[in-house]
Parts: structure tokens; C-alpha cells; sequence
């Protein structure tokens, strides 16, 4: 790492309280009472969540609502997170995340078993076809031991923007070697109902495969409550979140916050290292050409570009999330105590915070007119 002595960086990142921390629309609780409604004719649930945020991009009302299901937990987007697939950390970290899975599953990891029963976990990405096919020969596996007649059911779920149609088409592809069927985008919400049956995994009579695997596209469901105002902002950093929700200029000194946590020489290009956020982004206007009348920086213009290109791979590749040994005890540990961004509390519960939240939101603007006054 790049270090510059007179640069002492930020280990904690300090931002209001007052930031938004519920996503959760309208459509999100119809596509909930939706997968519920088709659920007896569900065989497998796959659980995308993105592979940037492979915590907090849980989502514990969906574990609740689509209990009692077979699932394959999916981490979509990989290549985001390294630059080579054979790097010993990105191997350490999804071998910790395989364990962590099965141990919260009640069986015993084995990293050298592949047969079907210890396929729990897997890890992807649209761009690479090899990844696809061990989803798709997992999902095999499944279909093999359901012995259905009608072709296996498979539900595709997860946060919103977390990959989830990209993953449908990436399958269709691979699997059956057709055009997709689902419609993209960059912003979460494109999915807005629940689509009809696609086969991806064609039938194979011998290999024990009746009429092949189909799968159903759902719209994404954020949590009703974020407990952590950390968590809210590393959903929006990655795409989660609607961008606007959480004001662009907090992002990237979010952004920057985690970049000079690993390396500064990632925005080195733009600006020498520092903790200043308007000093960061007027460097990127300035090298950008985001330019107001006069020549004055925009940050206005500067702050989406940055989180885009974050979004994109081009300020390094890395996990938000921090994951090892301690910090997957400690995530387990909320969700046992009720706590933390794995909180599992009742709708209610969650309109009754967001209401204080707004309380908050709103004393501490009428505070800051009458001292201005």
C-alpha cells in the first residue's frame, strides 16, 4: 500500500444519522405476497446477493418469506471484487463464506465434495461462461434428486440490482444457448413483476432430467429496516439503492473513505491521497472536465461520475465487506441478538423507525434554520 507520511487516514467513517435507511416500495412487498402464492410449485430458491457486499446484502425477509426451500446462495458480480480469479485472498475469502454457509446450515464443509448435497454456495459472474456452468450443474443436481415429471422450479431472488436477471439470461445462454429473457439495467426496479417460467437447463431424459429446469424471475426486495447506517451506504455505493436516495457528495466520500483503506494510489490519477472529499472531487472534475461557468470544479457532476466508475470496476476491485473468521462471527452474532444489518424485525417495527428517523431528520433541520436565524 502507498503511504504518504504526512497523511494519516481515516479508520472510521463518521456520517448523519440522519440517512435514509428504508428502501423498501410497494412493489417490493406485492413481489413478496407473489413468490409466496407460487411456492408449492417451487422446488429451488436461488439466492443471488452481490459479491462486493456478500453480508450486507443479505436479506433476511426473503430467508423468512421463502423458508423450508432448497437454495443455492449465488455471489453475483465476482470479477468486481478481484482482479484475477486466482488470487489467494479472492480462494480464502469464498472458502470462508462456503464454511460459514454450512455451518449455519447445520452440515460439515467439505471443500473437496462436489456432489450435489455440498453444493451451497457459488460464485459468478455474467462475463464468465465457466461460472454459469457450475450454477447450471448444480441446479442439475437438484433437478436429478427432485424426480419431477414437470421440470424443476427454480425461484431467482435477492436484493434490488443484485444481478439477478443479468443471472437468468447468463443461464439461458449457457444452458440452452438462446437470446435472453429478462430486461437489465444499471438503476434497481427494472423488474417489476414476477415473469413468466424460462427454461435454462434443457430436458434430458437419460441423464434424469424430465422436461429441465425452468426459472422464475422476481423483482428485488430490500430489507424494510437498515439498522446500520453503514450498511444503507454500502447498498447505495453498489447500485442497491436508487441513486439520489443517498446524496451522491456522501457516496464518494464514502468511496474515498474505502479506497484509501486499501490503497490510495486507486484515485491516483486524479489527486494525491487525502481524506478531504471536496478536495478529491474537485480534483476529478477538474481532470474530467466537469467544469462550472468560470471553470469552477463541479462536484455536483464529479461526485456520480467516481461512484460510476467504482460501480465499474475501474477504482479497484474489493469487497466492502470486510470477510474473515471474526467479522463472519460477529454478523452471526446480530442476527442471533436481533441487531445490525441482519436485523430481522416486523414491517411495523420498521414504519415505526423510519418515522422516528424522520422525527430526527426533522428537529435537527429546525435546529440548524434557528441557529442560522
Amino acid at each position: 500500500m502507498s503511504l504518504v507520511l504526512s497523511t494519516t487516514y481515516h479508520t472510521t467513517f463518521d456520517v448523519s444519522s440522519s440517512i435514509v435507511r428504508s428502501y423498501f416500495l410497494g412493489h417490493h412487498q406485492g413481489a413478496l405476497n407473489s413468490m409466496r402464492k407460487i411456492l408449492s410449485n417451487i422446488g429451488l430458491v436461488i439466492e443471488c446477493r452481490d459479491s462486493r457486499v456478500p453480508l450486507t446484502s443479505t436479506n433476511p425477509l426473503l430467508e423468512q418469506s421463502l423458508a423450508g426451500r432448497d437454495r443455492i446462495i449465488v455471489y453475483t458480480k465476482s470479477k468486481l471484487t478481484f482482479f484475477s480469479n486466482k488470487t489467494r485472498l479472492k480462494q480464502k475469502q469464498e472458502h470462508l463464506l462456503q464454511k460459514w454457509h454450512a455451518e449455519r446450515s447445520g452440515r460439515t464443509f467439505d471443500p473437496d465434495e462436489a456432489t450435489a448435497s455440498n453444493t451451497h454456495v457459488v460464485f459468478t459472474d455474467e462475463s464468465e461462461p465457466k461460472s454459469i456452468q457450475l450454477l447450471l450443474d448444480a441446479m442439475k443436481d437438484r433437478a436429478k434428486a427432485a424426480d419431477t415429471l414437470t421440470g424443476l422450479r427454480a425461484l431467482v431472488v435477492g436484493m434490488p440490482n443484485a444481478g439477478k436477471s443479468s443471472l437468468l439470461n447468463s443461464m439461458r445462454q449457457v444452458g440452452m444457448n438462446k437470446a435472453k429473457a429478462a430486461r437489465t439495467g444499471a438503476q434497481p426496479g427494472v423488474t417489476r413483476k414476477l415473469s413468466t417460467p424460462v427454461r435454462v437447463i434443457p430436458e434430458d431424459m437419460e441423464g434424469g432430467i424430465d422436461q429441465g429446469v425452468f426459472v422464475v424471475d422476481t423483482p428485488g426486495v430490500f430489507v424494510p429496516y437498515v439498522g446500520e447506517v453503514d450498511a444503507m451506504l454500502k447498498l447505495s455505493l453498489v447500485g442497491c439503492v436508487k441513486d439520489s436516495v443517498v446524496p451522491w457528495e456522501i457516496l464518494a466520500d464514502y468511496l474515498l473513505f474505502h479506497l484509501n483503506l486499501r490503497d490510495p494510489d486507486l484515485y491516483g490519477e486524479f489527486c494525491a491521497p487525502t481524506n478531504n472529499a471536496a478536495d478529491f472531487l474537485d480534483a476529478v472534475a477538474m481532470r474530467t472536465g466537469k467544469l462550472e461557468k468560470g471553470g469552477t470544479p463541479s462536484r455536483e457532476f464529479a461526485a456520480p461520475w467516481i461512484v460510476q466508475q467504482f460501480r465499474k470496476g475501474n477504482l479497484g476491485k474489493f469487497c466492502l465487506d470486510e470477510i474473515d473468521d471474526e467479522s463472519l462471527q460477529t454478523w452471526a452474532r446480530k442476527g442471533q441478538a436481533g441487531g445490525g444489518a441482519d436485523e430481522k424485525i416486523s414491517m411495523n417495527q420498521a414504519r415505526k423507525r423510519e418515522k422516528a428517523a424522520r422525527k430526527v431528520r426533522g428537529l435537527a433541520k429546525k435546529a440548524a434554520r434557528d441557529g442560522g436565524a
